[in-house]
C-alpha cells in the first residue's frame, strides 16, 4: 500500500524591501547616543563631586595647619601667651599676623585664641564659610606651660 502525500499550500513569507530597515538603524543608532550621553553627564556629575570633596578637605586641612602654626608661636613666645587672648590678639603682632594669615587662607575665615593665664590652657578656634554657604569650625586646645611652672 502506498501512502499518498500531503500537500500542503506553499505559505509566502513577506519578503522586506531594501528601505524598511534603515529607521530600525536610525532608532539604535538614537538609543546608543542615549545611553552614551547618560554616561557623560553621569561623569561630570561625579567629578563636580570629587572637586567639592577635595576643596572641603585642603581648607580642613589648611585650618589644621594654621592652628598648629599659631601654638608654635605662641610656644616660642612664652613670655606673652597671655596677650593672644581674645581681643587682645589683636595687639599682638605675631597674633594679628596670623590672624590675617587665617583671613586670606581661608574663604570668609577667622581665628580666634582663648588663653587661661592661670593653667596655661590654650583653645585655637578657626571658623570659615564655604562659597555653598557651608560654615565649618576647626578647633584644637593645648596647655602651654613655661618651665618649672
Amino acid at each position: 500500500m502506498r501512502t499518498a502525500k500531503m500537500r500542503f499550500p506553499a505559505t509566502r513569507r513577506a519578503r522586506p524591501r531594501p528601505g524598511d530597515s534603515r529607521g530600525v538603524v536610525l532608532i539604535e543608532v538614537l538609543v546608543a547616543l542615549l545611553l552614551f550621553m547618560l554616561g557623560v553627564l553621569g561623569m561630570v556629575g561625579l567629578q563636580g563631586s570629587m572637586t567639592r570633596a577635595q576643596t572641603d578637605s585642603k581648607v580642613r586641612a589648611d585650618a589644621a595647619y594654621l592652628a598648629s602654626e599659631l601654638i608654635g608661636r605662641m610656644w616660642s613666645d612664652l613670655t606673652n601667651v597671655a596677650t593672644y587672648d581674645g581681643s587682645g590678639c589683636a595687639t599682638q603682632v605675631r597674633c594679628k599676623e596670623w590672624q590675617d594669615k587665617v583671613a586670606s587662607g581661608l574663604p570668609r575665615g577667622i581665628g580666634a585664641v582663648t588663653v587661661d593665664a592661670t593653667t596655661g590652657d590654650v583653645s585655637v578656634t578657626i571658623t570659615w564659610t564655604m562659597p555653598g554657604g557651608e560654615a565649618h569650625q576647626y578647633v584644637t586646645q593645648t596647655t602651654i606651660a613655661k618651665a618649672g611652672s
